[in-house]
């Protein structure tokens, strides 16, 4: 036997009776014990793996402070979410969508859907009087948020921590000047939100003119809060901290910047662990393998954290109570869901520049409906991704005997005007390569109805500058006008027997004018007038009876468009649907164009099954080759090469199966996949290419994802002709 190791425990327990003897000699029943449940990100999850041990031996906490993923589990655990119900809410939540503020793609406006196709994500920067600003962080917050307002209930009223039945201490950072903050009272959920803002990667929380952060930077394991905030006898502190990394993992700007915050955490973390006494109880969970990350591991996380509790179980059931006690102390902190309220009246909170009827126009609930929290939060999502909102947040208040929704959008700090980005770099490696950046001014709010200018410029493969003015008619923004004027040049290629023959220069001017109804977020009908000037010349190879060496043409005539759009991302979509219908009557040249899609995505597990249909041709007369249909590139007939097929009358199909091989990091939308796809198309009044006919099949293999640039592909398609090409894409369209 191991006679320190017995004298040792002992001393504990002798420790343990003394401090029983006082409390009884005091006249109370039992010692009053705080429970301090620190951060670690996916970490935190350990605690709910704790506490359900404290269920089971029936040890009942007089106070909980906590700190990041501790405040969630700690404000969880206050407002009287059992640990099974944490459980079951932390495993089925989709965390890596959770971290993505914007709704899915289809829940966009139509108006936002095609700024995004042209721009990078994320890279809107304000253009105010002091320059250039970003959002504070990756990510917003917003659908973490939303989840602790459902997490909590707070659709049946606000949920404040002053009122919450088990006396609650939240710790977050002033990052202005470094000190601690303490929630002891105020909104539950923005505490918890306030505390779980990661620097860099989540955006601050402004509270009384202070921008708060992570609360580990000053106080990770908050022992001193939760001895003041009961006078804790007893503390029983839970560490769950991600160790320091080694220095030779240290190396790249975020792995510094990651490591930095670790060791500001690890300070005073040691700090706080040095004032524990010899009769607290300190639990560390052997979290080996897990990261801060790791929310998808949430159940195995609280399995280990129940491991760590379990082997101190004999040091906390000198803490346990009787079944009727416990029961009793159980019911007082437990919170059961009453039936949703009937809301009398819904207010906008005020806005200095949105029309409030754009967030109304969102909104289902009605006075005199009851608020089902899972709609209310779509459509609180469909306010902020109209993109013109820091967040959006809502609460349910009760005055005067009237229930009331009040909606809290707060508008960016960097707007209304914004700066946008794209970039785009496309080569097949043999004849074809191009880059092209980007940039465009986006002013927005132009007036109470919503008028939008985008200025935008290109150079690279193309150069040009674009206008664009878009004019809501109506608050709602229902109806709308639209104009816009455009002139560039760019080149294109003419190909025979797979060979580019000649390469044309091309000047284009475009004014454009019409009208259209937005259909809810389903998408957009449009109709008007535009008029196109061309200038094309031969810059290499040799002219063709149907292309000359050099022409100029100029034609107008009425358009019409149909866009919807219900895909859940605008790349690599895991399900949904598209279809877009264009005509074009070109007025006195005998002829009319029109371009045809439909296009879905299904998903079965890991693997995306894609599919699309599409015509182009001329309903009247024939396509001129000033103004001729194209085909050709990675998955719209992947041997050839981009834009290879020219001519009339262009038909096509194809299907691809996708394999998702990975997925991006959290704050990043998106997977990698490697894919295979199989086409066939027939092109039926050949300009180029003259020699194939009928139908033409091709297949090719790829790699692809998302990435902050937009999407990438690198793949090689073969077509039944023998035409081939690699393909690499990077960035937008």
């Amino acid at each position: 036997m191991n006679t320190s190791s017995t004298f040792q425990k002992l001393a504990v327990l002798g420790l343990f009776f003394v401090a029983a003897l006082a409390f009884a000699a005091e006249g109370g029943s039992r010692p009053r014990i705080g429970l301090v449940l620190g951060g670690g990100g996916a970490r935190g999850a350990a605690h709910i793996g704790v506490l359900e041990v404290l269920e089971k031996l029936r040890v009942p906490v007089d106070c909980v402070a906590g700190t990041s993923m501790g405040a969630l589990v700690s404000g969880a655990y206050a407002s009287g979410l059992s640990p099974a119900v944490m459980r079951t809410e932390l495993a089925k939540a989709d965390w890596n969508d959770m971290f993505q503020d914007n709704p899915t793609y289809s829940e966009i406006n139509y108006r936002n859907k095609a700024i995004s196709t042209r721009f990078m994500p994320g890279s809107e920067l304000g253009v105010t009087e002091k320059g250039a600003t970003y959002q504070g962080g990756v990510v917003a917050g917003e659908k973490i948020k939303l989840f602790f307002n459902r997490l909590v209930s707070s659709d049946l009223g606000e949920r404040n921590i002053e009122s919450l039945p088990l006396p609650l201490s939240i710790i977050a950072t002033d990052i202005g000047n470094g000190d601690k903050v303490v929630f002891r009272e105020g909104s539950l959920t923005r505490a918890m939100r306030a505390s779980m803002s990661v620097p860099g990667l989540m955006a601050p929380i402004d509270h009384q003119g202070h921008k708060l952060v992570d609360g580990g930077l000053v106080d990770n394991v908050p022992i001193a809060e939760a001895r003041e905030r009961c006078q804790a006898d007893i503390v029983i502190a839970v560490n769950v901290g991600s160790p320091l990394m080694k220095a030779e993992d240290v190396g790249s700007l975020l792995t510094v910047a990651v490591q930095m915050v670790n060791i500001l955490t690890e300070q005073n973390v040691t700090r706080s662990l040095a004032s524990l006494k010899a009769t607290d109880v300190y639990i560390k969970p052997d979290l080996e393998g897990i990261t801060a990350g790791d929310f998808h591991r949430s159940s195995e996380t609280a399995d280990r954290g129940k491991t760590a509790a379990e082997a101190v179980a004999d040091r906390l059931k000198a803490f346990s109570v009787s079944e009727e006690s416990y029961a009793a102390w159980s019911k007082k902190i437990a919170y059961a869901r009453q039936s949703a309220r009937a809301i009398d009246e819904i207010q906008v909170a005020q806005l200095k520049t949105v029309n409030p009827a754009a967030v109304e126009r969102h909104l289902r609930v009605k006075p005199g409906d009851s608020v089902d929290d899972a709609r209310l939060n779509q459509d609180i999502l469909r306010v902020y991704g109209d993109g013109w909102y820091e967040t959006v947040d809502y609460s349910v208040l009760t005055e005067r005997d009237r229930n009331i929704l009040r909606v809290l959008p707060v508008e960016k700090s960097w707007g209304p005007d914004y700066l946008r980005l794209g970039v785009s770099l496309y080569s097949d490696f043999k004849q074809d390569s191009s880059f092209t950046l980007r940039a465009a001014y986006d002013k927005t709010w132009l007036n109470s109805l919503g008028g939008q200018l985008l200025v935008a410029g290109e150079v690279g493969r193309r150069n040009a500058v674009v206008a664009d003015l878009y004019q809501p008619l109506e608050a709602s923004q229902r109806y709308f006008v639209e104009s816009s004027l455009s002139y560039g040049t760019d080149n294109h290629g003419v190909y025979q027997d797979n060979r580019k023959l000649a390469d044309y220069g091309r000047t284009q001017g475009l004014v454009s004018f019409g009208a259209g109804v937005n259909v809810g977020l389903l998408g957009q009908l449009r109709a008007g007038w535009r008029r196109t000037w061309l200038d094309a010349s031969l810059e290499t190879g040799v002219p063709s009876p149907v292309f000359p060496a050099n022409s100029k043409h100029s034609f107008s005539g009425a358009y019409a468009g149909l866009d919807f759009d219900q895909m859940d991302r605008l790349y690599f979509p895991t399900k949904g649907w598209s279809s877009r219908l264009a005509y074009f009557n070109a007025a006195g040249e005998d002829y009319s164009k029109v371009f045809a899609q439909l296009m879905g995505a299904h998903s079965f597990g890991d693997y995306v099954l894609n599919a699309r249909v599409s015509y182009q041709g001329s309903p009247r007369g024939v396509l001129p080759a000033y103004d001729a249909a194209t085909v050709g590139g990675l998955n719209n007939l992947s041997g050839f090469a981009k834009d290879q097929l020219i001519g009339d009358d262009i038909r096509y199909a194809g299907v691809r199966i996708e394999k998702i091989i990975g997925r991006l990091p959290m704050g990043l939308r998106g997977d990698m996949r490697a894919g295979v796809s199989l086409e066939t198309g027939k092109v039926g009044k050949p300009y180029s290419e003259t020699r194939l006919k009928g139908w033409m099949n091709s297949a090719s293999i790829y790699l692809g994802g998302e990435t902050p640039l937009g999407p990438i592909y690198l793949g090689y398609g073969r077509s039944d002709s023998g035409a081939s090409s690699f393909y690499l894409f990077l960035g937008t369209p």
